[in-house]
């Protein structure tokens, strides 16, 4: 019993809480390495650090206990790990696709009362027939974005509504919102392999933010844009600038969530370029 540590110095040792650790032992996950059966009181060895450690590593990729317990299985292959992290993984991008369209909707419904940069024209729409179908466009092509395994004309309905609804704030939006209008036609061009284009629509997005003086997090996100386009044109050189200059950009964000969710795409980037 000697080389045995109590459950508070193993707490302290690995990271992970006594109450995790009880959780763990209940779940089967982390057994102790024994249990007085008087008191009911855990002991672990020193060697169960690495199990720990690795277990605290998954738990901050967020993966269930469940996964948990089926990456660290014994009899699972490193290729059956690599497709459950694969899976977390597109679940959280997934997750940071669905916290990014409301955080959109959320600014859209605070700018809904700025004065319009344009007035309206040609088709009789008033301002804010534009505004709803710019806001509903913009929505509508988020929730195509989310959608895991889009067909062939779904890929056309979302490329049509992001630039339908870049069009309706065309006529009524601030500089903010046209920014906004050629990111998300930049992201959906990306989504879609389409590399120039992309890259275009990334570069407007930029260009406007610049001109019209448009900072916080439109700028951080103009260079995540500029980022991922320049990724899917094969230009790993323009990407890595575009990531550093989105790095720097994030300082200049006021509101910790909103660069949270950017910074959360600039290293999911990241992870796609050379170290």
């Amino acid at each position: 019993m000697h080389d045995l540590v109590s459950i508070g110095h193993f707490s302290r040792m690995s990271g992970l809480t006594i109450d995790a650790l009880r959780h763990y032992d209940e779940l089967g996950l982390l057994r102790p390495a024994a249990v007085d059966r008087d008191t009911g009181y855990r002991r672990y060895r020193p060697t169960q650090l690495e199990e720990a450690r690795r277990i605290g590593w998954l738990r901050s990729l967020d993966l269930s206990l469940g996964s948990i317990a089926a990456w660290t299985a014994p009899e699972v292959t490193d290729d059956e790990r690599a497709a459950i992290l694969r899976q977390q993984l597109a679940a959280v991008e997934a997750q940071a696709t669905r916290l990014g369209r409301i955080a959109h909707r959320l600014r859209d419904s605070i700018d809904s009362t700025e004065a319009p940069m344009t007035t309206p024209t040609a088709i009789g729409l008033d301002d804010a027939a534009h505004r709803q179908l710019g806001v509903d466009l913009f929505n509508r092509t988020w929730t195509l974005l989310e959608e895991p395994a889009r067909t062939t004309p779904q890929d056309d309905e979302m490329l049509h509504t992001a630039h339908a609804s870049r069009y309706h704030w065309g006529e009524v939006g601030t500089a903010a919102h046209l920014a906004r209008g050629e990111w998300q036609c930049a992201r959906v061009y990306s989504a879609l392999g389409r590399g120039e284009p992309a890259l275009h629509h990334a570069r407007r997005c930029l260009a406007l933010c610049e001109a019209e003086g448009v900072g916080d997090w439109d700028l951080a996100a103009a260079w995540e844009a500029v980022c991922r386009a320049s990724l899917v044109a094969g230009d790993r050189a323009g990407a890595q600038r575009a990531l550093a200059r989105g790095r720097a950009a994030l300082g200049s964000i006021s509101d910790a969530e909103d660069r949270r969710l950017i910074e959360t795409d600039l290293d999911q980037l990241a992870l796609r370029l050379p170290t």
